[in-house]
């Protein structure tokens, strides 16, 4: 008992480090991407490409490793995910220029898409029932954690080195130690198999997955109903939808002939499946907004640029306490009911943003609410609904629903810019009609002196009202009491069109929050009736 309990304990700490360190790397490159930009001198937009590329490499190796890490082991399929990931991360860092960078970043991205789901499916085929749900919930924390401080700790090494390198070298010993204390501290698990691997299906899947989420990817935030209609979206969306479509009947083929199919058929026609799969595609999209929220404490906050990734830090630490209590839940009340009070209180934390949000203390508690809420729903509930009942192809069903997951990842973001880009677009119509009233308030405030309001009867006649005018005018102004009057009034507009878009993005995280609560009174029947 005592062994067992002792390799149990070696598998769940190594694989909280592996799903921590591939977490971590989804967003510490975000603190280097301009740095890595000018380093190989390509413009942003390609530079971009380090990101989408490693989204594309996600969405391709997350169902086939589920598949394969049933079929022939998680231990070995850890260690190999394990060894992509370190190898990538190291030719990322070596990388001589910037074609070699993305292949070195696919390469890591096909190593790091796995990590969760086997050690999530590890958990689920060893564990006692009773004991899944926290065990899940620390995997979730390591996730989510990961995920947020992502940005902070790249902004530090990069700091403190100077050079990005350093940012995927870490990567590289933590992959050796996990390597060596994972093959002799893992058991070996995996789930009965029939027939041969479903290299077709595997084929089928890679390329309409690839398909789907590349022409997500090139939808864009500030058009995006434009950018849909065009062939470079919709040509590469319809192709993927064509070739799942193919996929499904060639698997419901298989899957008669007592087949092991890439893709198991039967779990999407199960309903309790499919509702955990709209609920995953949610989750990501919450997780899409909080992407955002350095960008609303520099932008409505005033946070220094340099900052503003740290004020990350108690959402980080509120999400890793959610996912681990989220997990202790489960095993005491059931998922249905942590996935409800997820929704909730996310719903909770991000409607403050909009409404209440006026100073740092009430961003901290915003978003340590909203950072709750959402590790609650990180870890264990999904994992659970998501597998209940089936007796194999754990790793596929996981597999399906961290793929439902990155969609929505992929998908929301967009969304989420065009929100922010029309509030801005409204900058020069909102100084066109409330300048003139800011800035004689302020100017009643300020008191200015006899000195400041003649400079100013001096430019008022000669400059028309929109703000690159003024923001040009300012450093012509001799006078400071004006200089100051006048760029707060400047500030006050881009703060009032900054508020509107961030506005939309956090009303529409509520919503996306609230179908979650729906979708979980909805689900509890339907699930309760698929146990009896």
């Amino acid at each position: 008992m005592s062994k067992r309990l002792s390799s149990s304990t070696w598998a769940i700490t190594l694989f909280c480090i592996g799903v921590f360190m591939a977490a971590l790397d989804n967003g510490i490159i975000s603190a280097a991407l301009t740095t890595i930009n000018s380093s190989f001198e390509v413009p942003a937009n390609w530079g971009a490409w380090g990101v989408t590329i490693y989204t594309l490499g996600l969405a391709i190796s997350i169902p086939i490793i589920g598949k394969i890490s049933d079929r022939y082991g998680r231990k070995k399929l850890f260690i190999v995910e394990v060894v992509l990931f370190g190898l990538g991360s190291l030719l990322v860092a070596l990388s001589p220029n910037f074609e070699f960078y993305l292949a070195a970043r696919f390469i890591q991205a096909m190593g790091g898409g796995g990590i969760f789901i086997i050690g999530s499916s590890h958990v689920l085929s060893t564990f006692p029932v009773e004991k899944q749900g926290k065990a899940l919930g620390l995997l979730g924390a390591m996730n989510g954690v990961g995920a947020v401080l992502g940005p902070n700790l790249g902004s530090i090494i990069l700091d403190v080195t100077g050079n990005w390198h350093f940012l995927f070298l870490i990567n590289v010993p933590i992959a050796l130690v996990l390597i060596v204390l994972g093959y002799f501290k893992i058991p070996e698990t995996k789930e009965p198999s029939v027939g041969k691997l479903d290299l077709v299906g595997t084929v089928l899947l890679s390329l309409s997955v690839l398909g789907i989420m590349y022409g997500l990817t090139n939808i864009e935030g500030t058009s995006f109903w434009e950018s849909i209609a065009t062939l470079n979206v919709y040509g590469y969306l319809l192709a993927g939808i064509l070739l799942f479509t193919v996929l499904i009947f060639y698997d419901r083929l298989l899957e008669k002939r007592n087949g092991d199919p890439v893709l198991p058929v039967s779990l999407l026609a199960q309903p309790t499946y499919l509702l955990t799969l709209l609920i995953g595609a949610l989750s990501g999209g919450l997780l899409a907004g909080m992407i955002f929220i350095p960008a609303f404490s520099e932008q409505v906050l005033g946070v220094a640029a340099e900052y503003s990734g740290y004020w990350m830090t108690p959402l980080a630490l509120a999400s890793g306490v959610g996912a681990a209590l989220g997990g202790t839940l489960v095993d005491k009340r059931g998922p249905i009911l942590a996935v409800f009070l997820s929704g909730f209180i996310t719903a909770i934390g991000f409607v403050l943003f909009p409404t209440w949000i006026e100073v740092k203390w009430q961003f901290v508690i915003a978003s340590s609410i909203a950072g709750f809420g959402m590790g609650i729903l990180l870890g264990a509930p999904l994992n659970i609904l998501a597998t209940e009942r089936i007796k194999k192809d754990k790793g596929s069903a996981l597999a399906g629903l961290s793929l439902a997951r990155q969609i929505g990842m992929t998908i929301a973001p967009t969304i989420y810019a065009g929100f922010i880009a029309r509030g801005f677009s409204q900058i020069p119509s909102i100084f066109k009609n409330d300048f003139s009233k800011i800035l004689q308030e302020n100017m009643q405030k300020a008191d200015l002196s006899a000195e400041a309001m003649e400079e100013f009867q001096q430019i008022a006649s000669n400059v028309s009202t929109t703000t690159k005018d003024y923001s040009s005018l300012l450093e012509n102004i001799q006078n400071p009491e004006l200089k100051d009057v006048i760029q707060t009034s400047v500030d006050q507009i881009t703060l009032i069109a900054a508020q509107d878009g961030y506005s939309g993005l956090f009303y529409s995280t509520v919503v996306l929050a609230a179908i979650v609560v729906i979708l979980a009174i909805i689900l509890k029947p339907i699930r309760k009736k698929s146990l009896q």
